[in-house]
């Protein structure tokens, strides 16, 4: 049985929160604050790429970093895509596990992305990523956006991930989209445990829902997301994954970076000490 305390021992720090922060800058800011782990984005791979560093470096340089990769997350947009983009994507996503596995990391995340499509098409091309992730024995974890034009509740997701029906395929709750799209609190309640791959979270503010990757996100605490509602489930359902702070925000990519992740984990710390009780 998972507790609200053992959160609070898997904490990660997602890079998009310090966005304005290069590579590999990020990974010692996460660490010297205290979060035990990192998500990292494909973006943050690209832009070492771009620096000159080839695979082997980048995977030197998290391996030396003193920080556990939460999760890996791979380019958005397999979810649609068709013929050679298609299959763009899945050598992307390929490679993604490479850099995975050699940093000890065992989840590939990926977001339904701006295209949209029939729920056909989704369902099979997600089966043609987890054949990618299973064959080096990880998960892939799929999130919905509350902004995307057509999958954006939770049910419409669900449905699609049972007709894809593949075991290396999960997904990826996020507090911010669940309350976004009226699916927040114990909305899951009926979802197989094992389902669930991923967790991502952030406050969300009581204004209206903007933009297709919204930047409007805050600490837990300053918002409306019903906290114990929904950690309360999550830790009934066994949930054994990382929790990973995922708040984008204009106000704080102006802010040093040291001082928005300490607040992250502070206001994140109070948060699971008060449904903790």
């Amino acid at each position: 049985m998972t507790t609200i305390a053992d959160f609070s021992r898997r904490l990660a720090l997602h890079t998009w929160t310090l966005d304005t922060t290069p590579f590999p800058q990020v990974l010692s800011v996460a660490r010297d604050a205290g979060w035990q782990a990192i998500e990292l984005r494909r973006g943050d791979i690209l832009q070492a790429y771009r620096a000159g560093q080839s695979r082997d470096d980048v995977i030197r340089t998290v391996c030396d970093a003193g920080i556990a990769v939460a999760t890996l997350g791979t380019e958005y947009g397999i979810v649609f895509a068709q013929g050679e983009e298609l299959k763009r994507l899945l050598d992307v996503l390929d490679e993604t596990c490479v850099i995975a596995k050699a940093v000890g990391c065992s989840t590939i995340m990926t977001a339904t992305g701006a295209e949209s499509g029939s729920d056909a098409l989704a369902a099979a091309n997600l089966r043609a990523a987890g054949d990618v992730v299973a064959r080096y024995g990880m998960r892939l974890a799929w999130e919905y956006s509350a902004a995307h034009p057509a999958i954006n509740r939770l049910g419409h997701q669900r449905e699609v991930h049972a007709a894809a029906n593949h075991p290396a395929v999960g997904l990826l709750l996020d507090a911010y989209h669940l309350e976004r799209s009226g699916d927040g609190g114990a909305s899951f309640a009926d979802m197989p445990p094992e389902h669930i791959v991923a967790f991502q979270y952030s406050d969300v503010p009581s204004t209206p829902l903007g933009g297709m990757r919204p930047v409007d996100r805050l600490p837990p605490g300053q918002g409306v997301v019903r906290w114990r509602e929904l950690l309360t489930l999550l830790a009934a359902k066994s949930y054994t994954g990382y929790l990973s702070y995922e708040a984008p925000n204009p106000a704080f990519f102006a802010r040093p970076a040291a001082e928005v992740a300490a607040e992250g984990l502070r206001c994140t710390r109070e948060m699971l000490a008060g449904i903790a009780g």
